[in-house]
């Protein structure tokens, strides 16, 4: 009996010791995976300063020029943690997507985007905020294309890093322009174009909330709020995920071919029409086939909103890539022509190793620290269903393609959260409807009106002010850090 006892012990104090090994490998694994995204982080950006290496040659400004690719790189990382949250996080929040099959439809739209269309928006970033001849000289241009590059990335860095939600493109506009008063004074900085692009700032969010509440007023008129939702579904569903193609379609034959075929605009909105109207007719099949044995409730509309979910956000990533990936290589193309040509004065001819880096960095910037800032926007602003970030999601990319179109250097943070708040508020909005309506003239006690009227906050104030603060500050931050980081760069150099 003492013996089976002490086996017993044993075992038990076995059981314990395998278990606290279990548990240190757990934790040294979770403590651990960091670290290798910091490792894997590194190679990518030692990897752009080697592509710089190989293609710009052996050149007494060779140096400079790996060394900008190297905060190329470093940008494009933090964009991908940072900004392409806000295009793959409603899905994810709607549970639409997993987070790996976001991340994977987000690095191959991504990259499309940035090498395909990505081309115009970059020249805005690199000529058309500061005013390159009132910069002297090639060098001192290129002191302050490196200083606002810089700055950006860590600016992007940090705010990732404390999971504020900043603009990317906020950061390397502010960069740019502190870098330029730093070299030349405020009469560098092309306050006309510093003024539209502080208007689309305030335009984007607004347009995106409007858009947003829009699709969302229009698919519960139309579909949430009639009696046969499932025969409504039938008929409304396949319009939308024809106007996404649509949309898709113009956008690529206007921007995204040009260097094969010249499209005008009037033929690329054909070209979006004809398509969008045999998707239209070919997802009529496959959504009446999605909606048999459904139940003729709300919960069964979320099915539908799958696939025009999916295909948005698909749609946003590729015109995110295509807007943003200047914010990375902008400032790295203009670096690559000052010094290799001495022109720092006309327009960018942007090399294909640079936009390669953009592309690719902001895929692994988004695969190894993207799912964390993908949580929060999904579901930490307001309560995501498959319908509510469609409509987010519709309406961010048709802004953002609008802005790319113009060539605006928008914020997709600011459009993405603007739909996410234009969306709540529109809920808040028809519910206090909905209420008012269904309590007719009969009078509401005041305190069950109040505690009602908070518990149907759908936005969270408190996130609200929040972002508005991150927005508010980035750009003389990022200015700031810039020009100090040019006056160190002058004072080494000199």
């Amino acid at each position: 009996m003492a013996e089976t006892d002490y086996d017993v012990s044993h075992m038990e104090t076995l059981d314990r010791d395998l278990g606290r090994i279990s548990n240190l490998e757990l934790a040294t694994a979770y403590v651990a995976r960091p670290f290798v995204g910091y490792g894997v982080a590194l190679l990518f950006v030692v990897a752009a300063g080697l592509l710089a290496a190989l293609f710009f040659g052996q050149t007494t400004s060779s140096f400079i020029v790996i060394v900008a690719a190297v905060f190329g790189a470093y940008m494009a990382l933090n964009i991908g943690a940072n900004d392409v949250a806000n295009n793959m996080g409603p899905a994810v929040g709607a549970n639409a997507l997993t987070m790996g099959g976001a991340i994977a439809i987000a690095a191959v739209f991504e990259s499309a985007g940035a090498l395909i269309a990505g081309g115009d928006v970059v020249g805005t970033i690199a000529k058309g905020i500061i005013a390159p001849e009132s910069m002297g000289s090639a060098s001192t241009f290129v002191w302050a294309m490196m200083a606002a590059l810089l700055a950006s990335a860590f600016w992007v860095n940090l705010a990732t890093w404390v999971g504020a939600p900043v603009s990317t493109t906020h950061s390397v506009v502010g960069g740019v322009m502190g870098a330029g008063i730093a070299a030349a004074g405020f009469a560098a900085v092309s306050w006309g174009t510093m003024g539209a692009i502080a208007a689309s700032w305030v335009i984007s969010p607004v347009l995106g909330g409007v858009i947003a509440a829009g699709f969302l007023w229009f698919i519960k008129s139309n579909i949430v709020y009639v009696d046969d939702k499932i025969a409504a579904a039938r008929r409304w569903v396949p319009v939308l995920v024809g106007i996404m193609a649509g949309a898709f379609a113009s956008y690529i034959a206007l921007k995204g071919i040009k260097q094969l075929i010249k499209i005008d605009l009037l033929a690329s909105l054909a070209i979006g029409a004809v398509l969008g109207v045999a998707v239209w007719l070919a997802m009529i099949p496959v959504i009446r086939r999605q909606s048999e044995g459904l139940e003729n409730r709300n919960r069964s509309l979320k099915v539908l909103f799958g696939i025009p979910l999916i295909v948005s956000a698909a749609l946003l990533s590729f015109a995110h890539g295509a807007n943003d990936v200047a914010n990375a290589v902008g400032p790295l193309a203009a670096i690559v022509q000052a010094l290799g040509t001495g022109d720092f004065t006309h327009a960018v001819a942007i090399p294909y190793w640079v936009m390669v880096i953009g592309a690719v960095g902001i895929s692994v910037g988004l695969f190894l620290f993207g799912p964390k800032l993908i949580r929060m926007v999904g579901s930490q602003i307001t309560k995501l269903n498959p319908m509510r970030a469609y409509c987010v999601a519709l309406s961010a990319a048709i802004t953002v393609i609008l802005a790319s179109w113009l060539g605006l250097p928008v914020s997709s943070t600011h459009i993405a959260v603007g739909g996410v708040f234009g969306v709540g508020f529109f809920r808040e909005w028809d519910y206090e409807r909905r209420l008012r309506k269904a309590r007719g003239a009969l009078p509401a006690r005041p305190e069950h009106a109040a505690e009602e009227r908070r518990r149907r906050k759908l936005v969270r104030r408190s996130h609200f002010m929040t972002i508005v603060a991150a927005w508010i500050i980035t750009v003389p931050a990022a200015a700031v850090l810039s020009a100090l980081l040019f006056i160190g760069i002058v004072t080494m150099a000199g």
